[in-house]
C-alpha cells in the first residue's frame, strides 16, 4: 500500500527525533541526556517524544523490532533442504563477509557500544531484547517444525541458534571497542563462525530442514 502523507510525516518525525536523541546520547552519554533535552533539540514537546517513544531506552534502541524478528525472518526464508541453524549461519556469514554495519562492522560502532556499557538501563534493555529474540525464534521454530506446545525442543533449539547470532555480535562489539579496523574484525569473525559451526551438534544443524518439495 502507498504510504499516505500523514503516515510519512509521522515516520519522518519519529526518525528525526530518534536521530537527534542518538547524537545527544553519543555526545553526552545516555544517563546525562533527558527527554526534555531531546524534545528541545528536536523542537517538539516532551509529550510528542513520549508519543513516539514510551521509554527513554526506546530512543536508543529505536530499531529493536527489526532485530527481534531478524532470526525468524531468516529461518522462514531458508532454502529448500536447508535447516534453521544453517540458514542463520549462512546469513550471519554473509553480513560479516560484507563488513556490514548491521552486525556492528562500521567505524563509530565503538562509540555506540561505549554508551551501552556506561548505562545500566541500556544493558538491561539489551538483555531483554536478547530474550525477545529467543522467544520470537522459539515460536517460529515451533510453527515451522509443527511441534506441539509441550515439546521442549523448539525452546532448546532457539537457545542454540540465537547463541550463534549473539556470540558474533558480542565478539564484534568487544573488538570494535578496541578501535580496530572493521575489515580485520570481519576476517576474525569468519573464523569464529567456523568454530561455532563445529561446536553445534548434528541434531541442531539438522533441525527444521525445509522439505525439498
Amino acid at each position: 500500500m502507498t504510504e499516505g502523507l500523514r503516515e510519512r510525516k509521522k515516520r519522518e518525525t519519529r526518525q528525526r527525533i530518534s536521530d537527534i536523541a542518538t547524537s545527544l546520547f553519543l555526545e553526552h552519554g545516555f544517563l546525562t541526556v533527558t527527554i526534555a533535552d531531546v524534545a528541545e533539540a528536536a523542537d517538539v514537546s516532551v509529550n510528542t517524544v513520549y508519543n513516539y517513544f514510551p521509554a527513554k531506552e526506546d530512543l536508543f534502541f529505536d530499531r529493536s523490532d527489526g532485530v527481534v524478528e531478524q532470526l525468524s525472518r531468516w529461518v522462514r526464508a531458508r532454502d529448500k533442504g536447508e535447516s534453521a541453524a544453517r540458514a542463520v549461519l549462512r546469513e550471519v556469514r554473509a553480513e560479516v563477509e560484507a563488513v556490514s554495519p548491521r552486525v556492528g562492522l562500521t567505524e563509530g560502532y565503538d562509540d555506540f557500544m561505549r554508551v551501552i556499557q556506561d548505562a545500566p538501563p541500556l544493558r538491561s534493555r539489551l538483555w531483554s531484547l536478547q530474550q525477545e529474540v529467543h522467544d520470537h525464534l522459539e515460536a517460529t521454530l515451533r510453527e515451522e517444525a509443527g511441534a506441539p506446545d509441550d515439546d521442549p525442543l523448539p525452546r532448546l533449539m532457539a537457545g542454540q541458534i540465537s547463541w550463534i547470532h549473539q556470540t558474533v555480535f558480542t565478539a564484534v562489539g568487544r573488538e570494535m571497542l578496541k578501535g580496530r579496523n572493521p575489515d580485520e574484525v570481519s576476517r576474525e569473525m569468519l573464523v569464529l563462525l567456523d568454530d561455532i559451526e563445529e561446536l553445534l551438534s548434528e541434531k541442531v544443524l539438522n533441525y527444521a530442514v525445509r522439505a525439498a518439495q
